[in-house]
């Protein structure tokens, strides 16, 4: 990151624009360019540097973020008026090219928390007990399960976190062996089994396509002390299945509440890296701050999961030169040109995203939020691409497949094992994610002071001048051990989390 002046950016020596670091009246002059702004430029928009003309591709971190629409002039505001999408075929010729040397903690920094070690050696991050809907006749059950449930009981188990109920508007209308089904089968599995669940309730209806027994059998799970499951017409309806759903939670809850947190390596933890209400300044501060503490944990052995496929449309060269083998890097592209491919079906394009809170945050096109969206992944080599809710076997940096809308990505990503989640925000998300802790990062310090009680961490101290990047993903990082340890995040002690599980729908509805 390069100052131009106390009021721009310049991110790359060859770029065609700069940031703006808050609000620039038409006529500022710009030091040491012989520059002045033509019109009023908003905090986080992007100011032409040189003349550019119709057709040019600009440049922004040293890569493409769209083309000009019609000749633009040095100090005019560049945005969605004069710039636009273009195809820019980034593939690589190879892979494994860029093998940056990964951070190495320094000796203060912590490199073990306090988990919970299940039976089958995974580790949980929080103590949850979980009433999980088949189906989206469930739902209701479920949540007065949860609802009805005694607090006292809870009381009087202070290492049980809660009772999340796990419901959505799925199940039915789907082929039996079809995408969507095997989909939401995956991510219904990763659930059941997520370390962070100390017991699960598992509630159908009874005559759902996702049928209980195909969902257990499929895997050779059985029901046991830490699994049980109800079937509305089974039990006789609503009113008896509550009831017995609570008698159920009344016994799970007395061995759940015996489990005690213990000393376990970081390597243990599993990192979603997520982005949501992104601007102008996410790819500059929080996002490749978070990269750098995914850096560290990595560097001790961890995991972390990128995730958002059509977030990373244009800037998935960045990952191919790092994957660690051909067929990896095949696994990339075949999900890109699968998205391709289904956004053209549906008469759409890549396009389509930026939203419009992106925008006025500053985003223009996706080549440009997906330069700034890809830097959650820090530097490590890519490890592993997985399918949406597909298990993760491998540790390093992993990218799962997902849509861009964030609680149906987040719900992939702990499905496939994530026990811990860092998100980051530009114009400000009130995300929550249980039973799975949720850490939320300002790109700026304007966010922290309107929404306080939503952010964790203010990252806009590396725009301010007052701490520069390794200082601040070493902050990330220690903030992430303390909240795998139990500290509460901003969106636990609001109660936020439970209407977050949102399961990708593919293929038709029947």
């Amino acid at each position: 990151m390069t100052a131009l002046h106390h009021l721009l950016i310049r991110l790359h020596p060859d770029d065609d624009v700069a940031i703006a670091r808050q609000r620039i009246p038409a006529g500022t002059p710009v030091d040491g360019t012989g520059i002045h702004t033509r019109t009023d430029i908003p905090a986080a928009h992007k100011v032409a540097l040189r003349p550019l003309v119709a057709g040019q591709p600009v440049h922004k971190y040293g890569q493409i973020i769209g083309f000009a629409r019609r000749a633009i002039r040095a100090g005019e505001h560049v945005h969605d008026h004069n710039l636009g999408f273009g195809d820019v075929r980034r593939q690589t010729a190879g892979t494994g090219r860029s093998r940056a040397v990964l951070p190495q903690p320094p000796p203060d920094l912590p490199r073990h928390f306090l988990g919970f070690v299940r039976e089958d050696g995974r580790v949980g991050t929080r103590n949850h007990l979980g009433v999980i809907a088949t189906v989206n006749c469930a739902a209701s059950a479920c949540r007065l399960i949860r609802e009805r449930f005694p607090e006292e009981l809870l009381r009087d188990h202070p290492s049980v976190d809660g009772i999340v109920a796990i419901t959505h508007g799925t199940g039915c209308g789907m082929a039996l062996d079809g995408e969507g089904f095997a989909c939401l089968q995956r991510t219904l599995l990763g659930f059941l089994r997520h370390p962070n669940f100390a017991g699960v309730l598992l509630v159908g209806l009874g005559c759902e396509t996702n049928q209980i027994r195909f969902l257990l059998e499929a895997q050779g799970i059985e029901p046991g002390p830490g699994l049980q499951t109800l079937t509305l017409q089974e039990c006789g309806g609503t009113r008896r299945t509550v009831e017995r759903g609570i008698a159920i939670l009344r016994d799970m809850i007395a061995e759940a509440g015996r489990a005690r947190r213990v000393e376990v390596a970081a390597s243990e933890l599993v990192l979603a890296l997520q982005c949501g209400g992104s601007d102008g300044y996410s790819g500059i501060t929080a996002n490749p701050a978070l990269g750098y503490a995914s850096d560290l944990l990595i560097a001790q052995g961890g995991t972390a999961i990128l995730a958002e496929t059509p977030e990373i449309y244009g800037a998935e060269h960045l990952l191919l030169e790092r994957a660690v083998s051909e067929e990896v890097a095949a696994k990339l592209l075949e999900r890109i040109r699968w998205w391709e491919a289904y956004v053209a079906r549906h008469g759409g394009s890549m396009d389509n995203n930026p939203t419009p809170g992106n925008k006025a945050g500053g985003l223009t096109t996706i080549l440009e939020k997906s330069l700034g969206a890809v830097a959650k992944g820090g530097r490590a080599p890519l490890a592993d691409v997985l399918l949406y809710a597909e298990p993760a076997r491998t540790r390093g940096l992993l990218f799962m497949d997902s849509p861009g809308y964030d609680p149906c990505s987040v719900t992939g990503q702990v499905a496939s094992g994530a026990n811990l989640i860092a998100f980051t925000t530009g114009r400000g998300s009130c995300f929550g994610f249980k039973p799975v802790p949720s850490l939320k990062l300002a790109s700026h310090s304007g966010l922290c002071r309107r929404m306080p009680d939503d952010m964790d961490i203010n990252c806009g101290t590396l725009l301010d001048g007052e701490e520069d990047l390794e200082t601040l993903g070493r902050r990330i990082y220690r903030r992430l051990i303390a909240l795998a340890s139990g500290e509460p995040s901003c969106s636990e002690r609001l109660g936020i989390g439970e209407c977050e599980f949102v399961p990708w729908q593919l293929g038709a509805v029947m």
